[in-house]
């Protein structure tokens, strides 16, 4: 059983003299809790035969205060002014108002700055830190690889990549996009992303899908929501959004697109080429990637997740075209499926 925390306050002479005089028939803890502090108190007194109040008082400062004559008068107003003022830019400026006046003087200046920001300045966005649950969210985002030049028999390719993230295990997988963000993007890579992992974790978050929902109508963006809310419905997952322009939401898959980047720009380093001869070799070398990234304890997070994609007995359409991904050449098994079922 924990022990309950005793107020923080100093002990008194006059507690002092009651524990002493318990002490004599008691032991230490006895003692001190019938003197109203704890047992540690109680050691650290026994140690120290003064009194509380005979002790040295607290040491003062040391030199006069070398922000007194310039804090309320010139640095509070400037803060309130401009909240957004950097604390070196104020302290520059009052080196150039009093030159040779407070030399040496900036940690303490930037020091207080920082002690009244917190307690006068503008009210800071809060951000409560997550607890994730094995199979319990998978992400989806896009990003742009303008910056990596790739070619495709010597053509630019102007592409993006699907990313999908389990934030628990940090399983990632990836898939080349062409063109923009769109409902048919994002349903073809999270379907790949799913049958390569053999399950599906029981939540799924995605942007706003801004760009998806871009120049429709409002019967266009209503289809979309529900091709989008039933495809989830299929995997078993309860799909969710972040807020529009709240990035940090959705923070456990952009912090990663950088690491993802950064992995493809060092392969095709170590390849010496960016030119790829078709799409479909561009592809396998995204997906061969897709295997490096993904840490070793990922797989154990598949069945963890409460539906697989193999208990399904078709797939969804994406569009109204009735497309379906092609399914890697592998089996698929779960903790639901007691036998892996056949791709084909």
């Amino acid at each position: 059983m924990r022990k309950p925390l005793l107020p923080g306050r100093h002990v008194t002479d006059s507690q002092k003299r009651l524990y002493m005089t318990h002490r004599q028939t008691h032991t230490a803890r006895i003692a001190a809790a019938k003197s109203g502090f704890s047992g540690a108190s109680a050691y650290r007194l026994e140690k120290d035969p003064c009194l509380p109040s005979g002790k040295a008082p607290a040491r003062e400062r040391r030199r006069p205060d070398p922000l007194l004559t310039i804090w309320d008068s010139e640095i509070v107003p400037m803060l309130k002014a401009a909240p957004g003022l950097r604390s070196v830019a104020i302290f520059e400026e009052m080196d150039r108002r009093y030159p040779e006046t407070y030399m040496g003087t900036r940690r303490t200046m930037e020091r207080r700055i920082r002690a009244w920001r917190a307690r006068y300045g503008p009210e800071q966005e809060v951000i409560f830190r997550q607890t994730h649950e094995p199979g319990r969210m998978g992400l989806s985002d896009f990003t742009d690889m303008a910056d990596l030049a790739i070619t495709i028999a010597g053509q630019l390719l102007e592409h993006r990549l699907y990313h999908f993230r389990l934030v628990y295990s940090g399983f990632e997988h990836s898939h080349v996009i062409l063109g923009g963000e769109s409902y048919v993007a994002l349903a073809e890579g999270l379907q790949n992303a799913l049958w390569a992992l053999g399950g599906a974790p029981s939540e799924h978050r995605s942007d706003s899908l801004s760009a998806a929902f871009r120049n429709l109508d409002a019967d266009a963006r209503k289809d979309l929501t529900t091709r989008y809310d039933a495809l989830c419905a299929h995997y078993g997952m309860e799909p969710t959004r972040n807020n529009t322009g709240v990035a940090h939401e959705n923070g456990s898959i952009e912090s990663s697109h950088g690491h993802l980047k950064k992995t493809v720009e060092d392969a095709v380093l170590m390849r010496g080429s960016r030119d790829f001869c078709d799409l479909a070799a561009y592809r396998q070398f995204i997906d061969e990637l897709a295997v490096v990234i993904t840490p070793s304890s990922a797989p154990a997070s598949i069945s963890s997740g409460r539906r697989c994609s193999s208990c399904q007995d078709a797939e969804p359409s994406t569009s109204r075209r009735s497309w379906s991904p092609s399914p890697p050449p592998a089996a698929l098994s779960c903790a639901r499926c007691s036998t892996p079922r056949p791709r084909g």
